[in-house]
């Protein structure tokens, strides 16, 4: 059975960084003492379900983590440097700080250090979440003990939830651009300055005007939906703005 460490330190153990093309070792205590951190380990970056649902939902919601107490937001896998730097870029992950656990010291230290040779992959975390203050572990939330890869309670949503029950997490948004297109340019500026992530979706990479007329019933851009609902072009999305404004 895979332990359940609440109320318990967090191990102690040095992460080999890379921080401006230099090596940089980052402790335990560096990471947590004094704060209040949430934590989400996973198999390995660029795995199906760590790159298209994990980190992206924690990264959304990262800034509403944050407004409810939460210092800093980190993803530890048993991954080299390089290969978690690297993978943070690619999934423009910024709200998010990746601890790389190479040898897996850490996860060894959390017990949840698991063989998927059958895979080709060595060691490697289980999948799990966890709220630590002060290096002391308040929640954890780990995958039950199921063939392959489950993910029924490790999310950020459930985080979100424990932390904080009755926040509301944010709209997911999606912005159809077209290249050189100023009002789109004008769309992205809002939403950045509001502090609100947001999915961009081109023109001219097997979207046709037809498709975005389909979707929006309107073929001029920026068409932006958040929850599934259309807002609009520019104007209409500085007027949702507006009104979402305290």
């Amino acid at each position: 059975m895979l332990p359940n460490k609440e109320g318990q330190h967090v191990p102690q153990a040095t992460f080999k960084t890379r921080q401006n093309d230099k090596w940089v070792d980052v402790t335990s205590a560096e990471l947590f003492d004094g704060k209040t951190v949430v934590v989400f380990s996973l198999p390995g970056a660029y795995t199906p379900t760590c790159s298209l649902t994990h980190l992206p939902r924690f990264n959304e919601l990262a800034t509403t983590l944050k407004a409810h107490g939460v210092d800093d937001v980190l993803c530890i896998s048993v991954n080299d440097a390089f290969v978690m730097n690297e993978w943070g870029q690619t999934q423009e992950a910024e709200n998010i700080r990746f601890i790389p656990d190479g040898n897996g010291e850490f996860t060894k230290g959390m017990g949840l250090l698991v063989d998927k040779s059958n895979l080709g992959f060595g060691k490697r975390s289980w999948r799990y979440s966890m709220l630590v203050k002060n290096g002391i572990i308040e929640k954890m939330f780990i995958e039950p003990e199921k063939e392959g890869d489950p993910f029924e309670v490790s999310d950020a949503d459930t985080m979100l939830k424990y932390i904080a029950p009755e926040a509301k997490a944010p709209d997911p948004i999606t912005v159809f651009t077209k290249p050189g297109c100023p009002f789109c340019a004008k769309a992205r500026s809002l939403l950045r300055e509001a502090g609100l992530r947001y999915e961009e979706i081109s023109l001219g990479n097997g979207i046709s005007t037809r498709t975005l007329y389909a979707v929006a019933g309107a073929g001029t851009t920026p068409q932006v939906f958040a929850g599934g609902r259309k807002i609009g072009g520019s104007e209409e999305l500085e007027a949702w703005l507006a009104r979402r404004m305290p």
